[in-house]
């Protein structure tokens, strides 16, 4: 797959589709791998008419893993361009969904130029609007078993996690989940990059006044169950970005399985047609 380099971070990425004059970016959460963003949800994405690019945030997958350094949503936002830059991509409509949905809006403020519509999905637009269940906070703060020693508990663990923050009315298999996370651990297994990630978050702070200044073609999609990024974090966004629209999914959680793709191609789509409309 190509590659993408800002400074001495290098961003793996990959496109579907061909049209670069509408270009859809996707943006992943914390610590989670471009994968999250299924093949096949990619390739109905560009059936609509876009080329989609989905990459691998800096620390996460096969791209830079930043040991003993730290940095800022803002140098996460510049390998977003990077990409963008290297696929031949002057404007593109951006959607990123929990920290992705952080990082676009990041990208919103500091690089409005290069963005036609935006699409905050289970996202939060400041630190007092991250808002989680203890059960799903567990997700993030209780270390996972080392795999090298025990397998089968890793492997639990993980599978825990993802029934804890996922969607109640859109469940997966557990052979899907065994699968998810299995491939996930082979491709890239960065615990500390997760870490360095989290700073990141908190180092960015209350986006929302910036927010306010926006003049972009904005859907904010969030689920009324999600229990990880709580659903103050859509409202506020929302309400933060003038004119954006607001789409609360009953059964949604914190994930993207099958059942809800159509859902989340509605809304960058929604998203995409309003910039249209506003060009």
């Amino acid at each position: 797959m190509p590659r993408a380099r800002n400074g001495a971070v290098e961003i793996e990425y990959q496109t579907f589709g061909n049209d670069p004059s509408g270009a859809v970016l996707l943006v992943n959460g914390l610590g989670s791998q471009m994968t999250r963003w299924p093949e096949a949800f990619c390739e109905r994405l560009a059936a609509r008419g876009f080329q989609v690019i989905r990459m691998d945030n800096r620390d996460t997958g096969l791209s830079t893993w930043l040991e003993g350094q730290s940095y800022l949503l803002a140098d996460m936002s510049h390998d977003a361009m990077a990409v963008l830059d290297a696929a031949g991509v002057r404007r593109a409509h951006i959607a990123g969904v929990s920290m992705g949905g952080m990082i676009v809006q990041r990208i919103a403020i500091d690089h409005p130029d290069r963005v036609l519509s935006l699409t905050s999905i289970m996202s939060a637009p400041s630190p007092a609007t991250l808002k989680s269940t203890p059960e799903a906070m567990a997700v993030l703060n209780v270390a996972p078993p080392d795999p090298k020693a025990d397998w089968d508990a890793y492997l639990a663990h993980g599978m825990a996690n993802a029934r804890t923050i996922g969607s109640p009315s859109y469940p997966w298999t557990d052979a899907e989940i065994r699968e998810r996370v299995e491939t996930e651990y082979q491709r890239g297994f960065n615990p500390p990059g997760v870490a360095r990630q989290r700073q990141a978050i908190g180092a960015d702070g209350d986006r929302i006044p910036e927010l306010g200044k926006l003049s972009v073609p904005t859907v904010v999609l969030h689920g009324e169950d999600d229990p990880l990024v709580q659903p103050i974090g859509g409202q506020a966004t929302a309400a933060a970005i003038p004119g954006a629209e607001l789409r609360m999914i009953p059964g949604m959680g914190h994930d993207l399985p099958p059942g809800l793709h159509d859902i989340f191609i509605d809304a960058i789509c929604a998203a995409a047609s309003r910039a249209k409309a506003k060009a």
